[in-house]
């Protein structure tokens, strides 16, 4: 399981790297799932994963990665979608941003026992998120402004005013989604972990 994992994320890595739109862009979308990889393999003999969670990391890593390849305001099949007049993948990058987020943070809280009930732990899942998600834009305004006008593609605010705000709302609704649609499958796997019996 995990040769295909790392199968499939080299190959989409090693694609998105070959000729894309823009290679600052690249590097600066990349990043987060290469230091996701390295996190994972460090962690990997004593702290594994449960195979959903791997799965969605992946998904994750796939989104950004594709957006790096193309800039987000340029993939194909997301331009004016739902008769909206700009290109909408960087919203499903911000959707994964809550979605994927949500199961790590559930993940983690539940195996090091950090909350006591499931009120607390949904309230702490969404707070993890919606703080990932506002450091997240933090980061891509210091890059905005560091960089000049080579921001723009990485941004891809598209001329949207309010952005930032629906990036972080679908960011909210990705983690909500996550928890009501994954706990379930979530909580079969987490018994199988030993550090969480």
């Amino acid at each position: 399981m995990k040769y295909v994992w790392l199968g499939l994320f080299f190959i989409v890595l090693i694609w998105s790297g070959i000729n894309p739109k823009d290679q600052f862009t690249w590097l600066l979308e990349v990043i987060p799932a290469i230091i996701g990889l390295v996190l994972m393999a460090s962690s990997y003999k004593h702290f594994k994963l449960t195979p959903i969670l791997y799965t969605f990391i992946l998904a994750h890593c796939i989104v950004l990665m594709i957006g790096g390849h193309y800039t987000y305001a340029e993939v194909p099949f997301f331009d004016n979608l739902f008769g909206s007049e700009r290109n909408n993948y960087d919203k499903v990058g911000h959707f994964f941003q809550g979605f994927v987020p949500a199961l790590l943070a559930r993940e983690i809280l539940l195996r090091k026992k950090v909350v006591n009930g499931r009120g607390w732990l949904i309230t702490f899942v969404i707070s993890v998120c919606l703080a990932f998600s506002a450091f997240y834009e933090l980061i891509e305004w210091w890059v905005a402004v560091l960089s000049g006008e080579n921001a723009e593609a990485f941004l891809g605010t598209q001329g949207y005013v309010w952005d930032t705000q629906s990036d972080m709302g679908l960011a909210l609704f990705g983690a909500i989604c996550s928890l009501l649609m994954l706990s379930k499958v979530h909580d079969k796997q987490l018994k199988n972990v030993k550090d969480y019996l």
